[in-house]
């Protein structure tokens, strides 16, 4: 019997509630709820949240009180009278962030929040506590399909918070280990070293489930495998998120840990978007979420099957809400129903971010979240791309933003060095970063296989 899993969800958890006013049990109850509904009742719903956020920010948002003419056909059918608001892209919200708050919001009263994201530019957003708990509420809702419950143990492979000190990264994991009941494995500092006291460690832990980047539980299950490590118990799943779970990294990731591959499918500025359930099928979280795919060129809707631009409008955002926000995602709708019994809208495909792993000079792997990190305290620099073209070289380009100064390239290469060691690194200033052939920008790029690395 997990006991901390236990004093999590019966006492920690409860006591939260009621001293913070914490809603996450109450919005989990809440989305279990409206899973089952009919699939026309669960559209109408949707319908109905839509129509009051539209109608809010007709009259609360300064960026769309330009369309407070679609006020009737917002009452008459919210569906079309959102495809009549302009799609917002990142760079517009950043240029124009202050005029997405609620005109009635108390500032001081929202969290901030920002994205490394994997355009490479950090979108820097306020967000309020409603909202949070229920994209909490989300993610919890999917785990339960696999039986995993607020509380259960798990072992995150994640990226470690680089700016804390020694002793408030002590902190930082006591917390998460006794108030959470999870332990962290840096996804900055993988080698085939340390897998070995990783496994052992987990072997001691037995989490419940895994969770963290794609590409990281992939490396970590190569190395595995190579190693011949093995856990000695079989957790009930392993999740997969922030990037692209290809169907390659789906069979190393499950051949190595024994168990099925959850894939969770969110943006930290979309919250969670889509949950894989036990037929594989990803189910929309429509309750909070209204998507859209849109045509490349033209921005018309696309028909179910076909790809498109992904854009999210969240239903839950009233404090500073972006309407058909743009993640930079390629996606399609299906009009399949699924035989798990959930009534949830589902996405056929989702060709979304995906990082590059690095290779230090030490040997150790550095995920593409690592340069994220790093910006997000360089505010001067608008857009950054990281080109590893050998073990010993990099070229790092850099679009000035309108604060940048020169220090702050140098502030980058330090911490580069820090982590990858005393490469050498090329800085270009450009205007513009070219996106690949499919369209999408990469900001992290390895140009030889790992192996070459090793």
């Amino acid at each position: 019997m997990d006991i901390n899993g236990s004093i999590i969800r019966n006492i920690i958890f409860p006591l939260m509630e009621k001293r913070k006013g914490n809603q996450i049990r109450r919005n989990l109850l809440y989305l279990q709820e409206k899973q089952n509904l009919p699939k026309e009742e669960l559209a109408v719903f949707q319908k109905m949240k839509l129509k009051v956020l539209l109608n809010h920010c007709i009259n609360s948002v300064p960026a769309y009180s330009t369309y407070k003419y679609l006020i009737d056909e917002i009452n008459q059918d919210p569906t079309t009278a959102l495809g009549k608001f302009p799609i917002l892209t990142k760079r517009h919200f950043m240029e124009h962030s202050e005029t997405f708050l609620d005109s009635k919001v108390d500032k001081n009263s929202l969290i901030p929040n920002s994205t490394g994201g994997s355009t490479g530019e950090p979108v820097r957003f306020f967000m309020d506590r409603n909202q949070v708990e229920f994209y909490e509420a989300a993610r919890w809702r999917g785990l339960s399909w696999w039986g995993i419950d607020i509380g259960d143990s798990s072992t995150m492979i994640w990226g470690s918070p680089i700016e804390l000190g020694k002793q408030q990264e002590i902190i930082y994991r006591l917390k998460e280990r006794f108030l959470k009941n999870r332990i962290l494995i840096s996804a900055y500092d993988l080698n085939f070293n340390s897998v070995n006291q990783y496994v052992a460690m987990m072997n001691r832990f037995k989490p419940m489930y895994l969770y963290g980047y794609a590409s990281s539980l992939f490396l970590f299950a190569e190395m595995m495998l190579k190693n011949n490590l093995s856990l000695k118990y079989k957790p009930k799943a392993v999740v997969s998120t922030a990037e692209t779970l290809h169907e390659f990294q789906r069979e190393i990731i499950e051949k190595a840990f024994l168990t099925r591959t959850i894939n969770e499918y969110g943006a930290r500025d979309g919250g969670i978007i889509a949950y894989q359930c036990q037929n594989g099928k990803m189910h929309l979280t429509a309750e909070n979420v209204f998507v859209e795919v849109v045509d490349f060129d033209t921005k018309q809707p696309v028909n179910p099957g076909e790809s498109g631009l992904l854009l999210v409008t969240d239903l839950n955002n009233f404090s500073m809400p972006r309407l058909r926000y743009q993640l930079g995602d390629v996606a399609a709708l299906s009009t399949d129903t699924c035989s798990c019994g959930l009534n949830l809208p589902i996405l056929s495909k989702i060709d979304g971010r995906e990082d590059d792993i690095f290779v230090a000079i030490s040997g150790n792997y550095v995920h593409g979240h690592f340069f994220n990190q790093i910006t997000r305290k360089l505010k001067g620099i608008r857009q950054f791309q990281i080109i590893q073209h050998s073990r010993n070289k990099m070229t790092l380009k850099i679009i000035k933003g309108e604060d940048f100064d020169d220090s702050q390239a140098e502030q980058f290469k330090e911490e580069i060095y820090k982590k990858m060691g005393k490469i050498e690194i090329n800085i270009e200033y450009v205007d513009k970063i070219p996106t690949s052939a499919s369209g999408k920008f990469r900001y992290t790029k390895r140009e030889f296989p790992l192996a070459e690395g090793i």
